[in-house]
Formats: structure tokens, sequence, C-alpha cells
């Protein structure tokens, strides 16, 4: 099945379409967004890390979830409920600001879901991570 690419055209060959998907949910999600929960106040200062907000993110992760690359069950993840946070959060903070950020949390399994409307469009495709 064909997409269309950035610039209009049918896009057939695997890994143009992905290119594009790829580029599309980019643009989506890119990092240029400001994030008030882990940012840094000025360059230079370390990254701060609420912990309210990794318990939120943290709630939000499904028990029945696929594993992603990493294989950590969204179930493990929540053991140690209340408890864990505070090192998990200091665990983000570490990794963020000493650029040591595992391989692993750079990678996904993403599969591609048509919403309806034209197969073609990639706005027209959700994706499941």
């Amino acid at each position: 099945m064909a997409i269309k690419g950035q610039n209009g055209k049918l896009v057939t060959y695997p890994i143009e379409k992905t290119k594009s998907t790829n580029s599309y949910y980019a643009s989506l999600f890119s990092c240029e967004s400001n994030n008030p929960q882990i940012q840094s106040t000025e360059s230079g200062k370390p990254f701060t890390i609420s912990i309210n907000i990794v318990r939120k993110r943290l709630s939000a992760i499904g028990r029945k979830k696929s594993v992603g690359p990493d294989g950590i069950p969204g179930k493990i993840l929540k053991l140690g409920g209340e408890t864990k946070i505070p090192y998990l959060a200091r665990l983000l903070y570490i990794t963020m600001n000493n650029n040591a950020i595992p391989g692993d949390w750079k990678k996904t399994i993403v599969v591609l879901i048509y919403k309806g409307g034209d197969r073609s469009v990639v706005e027209n495709i959700d994706s499941s991570a």
C-alpha cells in the first residue's frame, strides 16, 4: 500500500514509507515543545524532574500493555508503588543530566493503525507503541 510523502507524491518503497511516517510523527512529538515538568531553566543548568509527573506517568502505564524494547512489563514498573517514585525520578535526573540515556529508551515498536478516510494520507494513520 502506498502513502503520500511530505511532497504529496505517493510513496511505495518500505524505507521511504517509514521515513515519511517517522517524519510526520516526529513533527507531532517534537522535543521543541516546552514541558514544564521536565525542563532546564537555563542553558547549562541541570534538568529538574517533578516527582508528581513521574507519579502521573507511572499511573498511566497499563498493567497489561505489551512490553517495549527494554522488556520491562508495566506491572513490574508499578511494583513498589509510591516508594519507587523518588528512585525513578532520581534515575531520570541522573540520565538526563549526564547524557547517559540507555539505548533501549530511545527505541520503540510502533504499529500503524488506519483511523479511516484515505489510507494513503499519513494523518489518517494512528500509531500504537
